[in-house]
């Protein structure tokens, strides 16, 4: 019978995404213009269905002040009180109310995610678009550089670092930015290299373009639909590194509310048969799941494959 419920409920779930899916991209049709409607309606049922997710991560993180209930590190009761009406996922180890630091950990560790990825893209794009345009010595000592770096594990080269610099946000910024910018730079590289040698760039060479003109100008706008994508896979790549080392102790650091951490503190709670450790687990699988659609979606799109 357990199972049968489990199963009904499992269907139940996956109809009701598809028809809210249908209905945001019916809704998102009506609200923008004419040439960005015809785009989205090739938008596959999945790809609407990220979007989705993702705009409902956003409205929380922005509105988090007003949609939860309580404090972000509020102490309201016991530790590990059940569901009830007035907690609606219980409470953590401390008693704070989960389902508070739920919303607020979209806030803290989406925001600070996409903070990071951002300052990795500038940096590993700029650098990779620039070796890839100088070439000689100036691409060589840049890419061996960055071999060096991508051949020590990212997540044992993070503890590490966090370990000597401290466990601050700024730190933690900073530390896996910095990594993560050779992941990009070496995409950037790649995509500039069949690119630097095409007939318009030597054109404008020989027009006597300037480095930044030629980056800005010729290079990116051409290799921009790769890198797009590249910034929604390096984006969920950024988000599960900020939990895994929150969950360590090492990422965002008490009392703010991070879902890494909250799986860390209410752990114990499987033990019983609770299921509330899995709740920010399954909000840290649902986010890199939606942004994959919406990636996948896209590299379709700029391949210029038909369907």
């Amino acid at each position: 019978m357990l199972y049968l419920q489990t199963f009904l409920g499992f269907c139940i779930t996956i109809i009701a995404s598809i028809i809210a899916a249908w209905l945001f991209r019916v809704l998102l049709v009506r609200l923008v213009g004419h040439s960005t409607a015809k785009f989205i309606r090739t938008a596959p049922l999945t790809a609407s269905f990220g979007m989705l997710v993702i705009c409902m991560y956003i409205l929380c993180a922005i509105f988090a002040p007003l949609i939860a209930p309580y404090g972000e590190a509020e102490i309201l009761g016991g530790g590990f009180e059940p569901w009830s009406s007035t907690h609606l996922l219980g409470t953590d180890n401390l008693g704070r109310d989960v389902f508070t630091r739920l919303i607020y950990g979209a806030r803290n560790t989406v925001g600070i995610a996409f903070l990071i990825t951002a300052l990795a893209f500038f940096v590993g794009t700029l650098l990779g678009l620039y070796a890839a345009l100088k070439g000689g010595i100036i691409d060589q000592i840049t890419s061996r550089l960055v071999d060096v770096l991508m051949a020590i594990p990212s997540l044992i080269f993070s503890l590490l670092m966090l370990t000597i610099f401290g466990t601050s946000v700024l730190s933690l910024v900073i530390v896996i930015a910095a990594i993560d910018s050779t992941r990009v730079f070496r995409i950037a590289r790649a995509v500039a290299l069949t690119i630097v040698h095409l007939d318009y760039i030597e054109a404008a060479k020989l027009r006597g373009e300037r480095t930044r003109y030629l980056i800005t100008r010729e290079i990116l706008p051409n290799a921009l639909a790769p890198l797009a994508a590249e910034f929604g896979l390096r984006f969920c790549f950024v988000f599960l590194m900020i939990s895994a080392l929150s969950f360590l102790g090492l990422g965002l650091q008490p009392p703010t509310a991070d879902w890494g951490s909250m799986v860390r503190d209410n752990a114990d709670l499987i033990s019983f048969g609770d299921i509330t450790p899995l709740i920010p687990a399954g909000a840290i699988a649902l986010l890199t799941i939606a942004v994959n659609f919406v990636v996948d979606w896209f590299l379709h799109k700029a391949s210029g494959l038909k369907d």
